[in-house]
Formats: structure tokens, C-alpha cells, sequence
């Protein structure tokens, strides 16, 4: 019997199973990078959605398993990890899913939406219900091409979108480790205003947009006692996870600012304790985009 379903970001299969060892659910095989549980669904930070309702269905055809399909709901979305020509056949009968790009701050998608794969020829795994409204749990940007200094913007935008939330205008912003300025200019393209705080140089055209001013200072040196009060902290400061700890526990004991977005960068081996540590925070959001390399996202946004 499978329970539960988790889809792995390719390339982090491990830090995936290692997490779901560490919660106390197994593993009873891989299909591509969907691991197929017998136990009941779970958190996951380090998967891109989660199956939480995943049904064995007979399929001795490509009507059968389409009917099938549309009997439980209208929307589907595909995840291929075989059978891909007879996978394309059934995708045809079933209604278009458009996962057309959104064009930044648009909202995710709000409606329903299930998963499917071929475990074999003639055998759908199909969920009813799973955690993320995107397919497969990936979000794709109408991209600017020219006005960000880095591709870093994308993970932001990516979190921000999964959060529901990101900053207004006029709303306080400090951007640890800013350089080059990826994050600073997607937050003053909100008409947020942004102290980006960094020892290196601020990309010159991300300094002189409207409402940011640049503070060339370690991150770390920042007392946050001293600090003014900031709706929004951002750091996506290259450190260890447990220095980022640390200083995200200050500023949170300091209450110096309502709402948090960190990037937890992993120096070599994944540090799965301070993973939970952070996941420990109350108000704590955790997770892996799509968007993000050997680094989770962690969030702990105010309450509205």
C-alpha cells in the first residue's frame, strides 16, 4: 500500500529520504524521483509537493486510465518517470492544465489540482489532493532578462509566492548579504524601501533605484536591538546554517522585525539538525523551491 508521495527536486533524492528516515517514514521504493511511502503523509522540506491521498488504479488502457482519472476530479497534472509515450496519450484525454509562467507579484494558482504517474503500464498512481498548486510542484517567472544583476531574484520570487505574501510600498526592508543586489532590486520593484547591507559593492544600477539605500557593513555586526524596527529581514547571506541561526534567534528575541526570509545555505554535507532546528522556530516555514540549489528557504511571517 502506498500512503504518501513525495517528489524530490532533482539532484536532492538523498536529502529527501535522509529527511523522511529522520520523521519516522520509510521508503518502500523510488519511481524517478517520487518516493512511494507506506506511512502516512508528513511535512517535507526538502520535497517539492507532497501526494497526500495516492490511489493504485488498474489501467488496462489509455481510455480506461483517463476515465478513471476524470471520474475523481477535472484537474490533473502529470509526473512522467516512464511509460512516457502511453503517460502522453492519457494526458491528451483529460483536460489542459496550463502551467503558463506568472508574471511577479501574480498569486499561485487557486484551483484544485491532483497528481498522477504510470507505475507501470497498466497501473496509475493518482492523488486526489497534494500540497503544492503548481505541476510538480515547479513555479516558472516571466523572467526579466536585463534589470536584475543575478538569477537570485528567482528563489525570492518563488518564496514570496509560496508564502502568499511579500512586502507593500513603503514597507521597511533590510536585505542581508545583498551584493550583487538581486534580492534589493526585486524588493524595490515591489516600491518597497530596502537597506541592503553588504561589504561588497551593491551592483551600481540596483543602488540608484528609487528607495534603496546601501549600507557597505558585515550582516553580522548589525546589532538588532540597536536597529530600527523592519517589516521585512531578508538575508541571503552565504554563511554555515548554524551562524544563520544564530543570527535569525536575535533578531527574533529582539522582535526587530515581523517578518522573515532567509536562505539556509549547505556547506558541503546537508546539516539536517540545524535543518530541524530552524523547522523548530514557532511560526517556522521551511521548504525547498524549485528555484534553489544545496539551500532551503525558512520564513516565519507575522500574523495578519
Amino acid at each position: 500500500m502506498i500512503a504518501a508521495a513525495y517528489l524530490a527536486a532533482e539532484g536532492f533524492e538523498a536529502e529527501l529520504a535522509e529527511e523522511l528516515r529522520r520523521a519516522g517514514r520509510r521508503v518502500s521504493a523510488w519511481h524517478g524521483r517520487l518516493a512511494l511511502s507506506p506511512d502516512p503523509a508528513t511535512r517535507s522540506a526538502w520535497a517539492l509537493d507532497v501526494w497526500t491521498d495516492p490511489r493504485e488504479i488498474a489501467a488496462p488502457s489509455v481510455k480506461a486510465a483517463a476515465d478513471a482519472l476524470r471520474a475523481m476530479q477535472r484537474n490533473w497534472s502529470a509526473y512522467t518517470a516512464s511509460h512516457h509515450r502511453r503517460a502522453a496519450l492519457i494526458t491528451e484525454r483529460l483536460p489542459p492544465v496550463k502551467a503558463r509562467p506568472l508574471a511577479f507579484p501574480e498569486a499561485a494558482p487557486s484551483s484544485h489540482l491532483g497528481a498522477w504517474t504510470l507505475l507501470a503500464p497498466d497501473r496509475l498512481l493518482a492523488s486526489p489532493t497534494k500540497t503544492s498548486p503548481f505541476v510538480n510542484g515547479e513555479v516558472a517567472f516571466v523572467e526579466d532578462k536585463e534589470g536584475p544583476p543575478s538569477r537570485a531574484y528567482l528563489k525570492l520570487w518563488e518564496a514570496l509566492t509560496r508564502l502568499g505574501r511579500h512586502p507593500g510600498p513603503g514597507e521597511r526592508c533590510l536585505d542581508l548579504g545583498a551584493s550583487p543586489g538581486g534580492w534589493t532590486w526585486a524588493l524595490a520593484r515591489l516600491g518597497a524601501r530596502v537597506e541592503a547591507v553588504d561589504k561588497a559593492p551593491l551592483d551600481p544600477r540596483v543602488a540608484a533605484m528609487p528607495g534603496v539605500t546601501v549600507r557597505q557593513e558585515s550582516a553580522f555586526g548589525l546589532d538588532p536591538a540597536k536597529e530600527p524596527p523592519v517589516e521585512w529581514l531578508f538575508s541571503d547571506v552565504i554563511c554555515y546554517p548554524a551562524r544563520l541561526l544564530a543570527l535569525v534567534r536575535r533578531w527574533i528575541a529582539a522582535g526587530a522585525a515581523r517578518n522573515i526570509v532567509c536562505t539556509v545555505k549547505f556547506q558541503g554535507a546537508t546539516d539536517h539538525e540545524v535543518a530541524a532546528e530552524f523547522a523548530g522556530i514557532e511560526g517556522a516555514v521551511l521548504f525547498h523551491g524549485a528555484h534553489n540549489k544545496h539551500e532551503l528557504m525558512f520564513a516565519r511571517l507575522a500574523e495578519r
